[in-house]
């Protein structure tokens, strides 16, 4: 894939994940323990041989900055490739309606400057480890303009309502991209990512913002659905759509399946980030520990079960943390209870106190956030 460069368009979907964004973008929620969201997209196109990178980032980039950098982690800071970091930028209010149109817009430049020829453009929200070799080489040798992704879902619990549904044709070509009313047992779901030639990108980038007829790249390509070849490829599980608080907790408990851990981190390439020294964590008090992932630089003296703890948690005596997320440097006190809950960095949760959401509703603190018992 050394002639196709990677995008990664910003998913504007913020506001779902309340507190937990509201200093940073939704892609830089913490995941596994010691990564951020984004660290697996950016990991997934470096492991697929992408050497050129682009990331919309949103107007929050403080955190973007400071995690990514130059792209030292991912050996995307070489003298003639690398990691292109762009926030948005002021242009005209008719253009900054068209969505991931208007950034695409905005650096039009930057791709006529690339040798590659192709794009594989994910947003943000969505993250998978895969070896997309396969998928390339059918996108380059059947002379595809676009080639989409998609999952195939069963959905008789309509899990899945509401998201995009793509609809092909016998030999697989896409006729049509709608939305997913529940009305199916399974179909198949379009999860933002797709090749597309660079110069099909760069058409449809300029005849959108002349015509003005689409809200994003997914519409201006259904709008020109017709006079382009649509080929599509079938990804299989697990790839993960994060647009909410709820799809956030699923995606890091989820890593408890040995499975799925192994999908993520193990078989399909390495996940890179930026580190962190630590020293390693320390079990006092024989705590009861189990199906649970532990980063370094713990103190561990209470009880945790089917939760996830980031670098530098203090768990204090007789304190019991279940199917919780538990970000960096948060202390969680002698005899406390957490459960169905996020507790993001640098909280306090005081002695005594009981904090327990639900499965399907967990309770959120956010950062710097210190719970006391009335």
């Amino acid at each position: 894939m050394d002639n196709c460069f990677g995008l990664i368009s910003y998913n504007n979907k913020d506001r779902e994940f309340g507190s937990l964004s509201k200093s940073r973008p939704s892609y830089m929620l913490p995941y596994g323990g010691r990564y951020r969201l984004i660290d697996l997209t950016i990991s997934n196109m470096v492991n697929n041989g992408i050497r050129s990178v682009a990331l919309y980032t949103g107007e929050k980039i403080r955190s973007t900055m400071d995690h990514l950098a130059d792209g030292k982690p991912w050996s995307l800071n070489s003298r003639f490739h690398g990691l292109f970091l762009y926030p948005p930028i002021k242009q005209s209010s008719l253009i900054e309606r068209l969505g991931d149109i208007a950034d695409f817009y905005s650096t039009l430049n930057f791709f006529k400057t690339l040798r590659e020829d192709n794009a594989l453009i994910v947003k943000s929200n969505v993250i998978f480890m895969k070896d997309l070799e396969d998928a390339y080489e059918k996108f380059v040798s059947s002379s595809s303009d676009i080639m989409l992704f998609y999952v195939r879902k069963n959905d008789e619990k309509q899990e899945f309502v509401n998201t995009n549904k793509l609809h092909l044709d016998d030999q697989g070509f896409v006729s049509n991209i709608g939305v997913n009313l529940g009305t199916e047992k399974s179909f198949n779901m379009y999860i933002d990512a797709m090749f597309i030639k660079k110069e099909v990108l760069i058409s449809l980038v300029k005849e959108t913002v002349e015509k003005g007829n689409a809200n994003s790249l997914k519409d201006a390509i259904i709008k020109n659905k017709k006079s382009l070849i649509i080929n599509s490829y079938e990804l299989a599980d697990p790839v993960y759509l994060i647009n909410d608080t709820k799809s956030y907790y699923d995606a890091n408990l989820d890593l408890l399946t040995k499975d799925i851990f192994n999908q993520m981190f193990i078989k399909n390439g390495k996940v890179m980030t930026k580190t962190k020294d630590e020293p390693s964590t320390i079990y006092r008090r024989n705590p009861d520990v189990e199906n649970s992932l532990i980063a370094n630089g713990c103190i561990i003296e209470g009880d945790v079960e089917s939760s996830i703890i980031f670098r530098g948690v203090k768990i204090g005596k007789n304190a019991i943390v279940k199917n919780s997320i538990i970000m960096q440097k948060t202390e969680i006190k002698e005899g406390a209870v957490v459960i169905n809950s996020i507790i993001d960095k640098y909280c306090v949760i005081e002695e005594d106190v009981s904090l327990v959401g639900s499965i399907n509703q967990p309770a959120i603190i956010e950062k710097y956030g210190r719970v006391e018992k009335e």
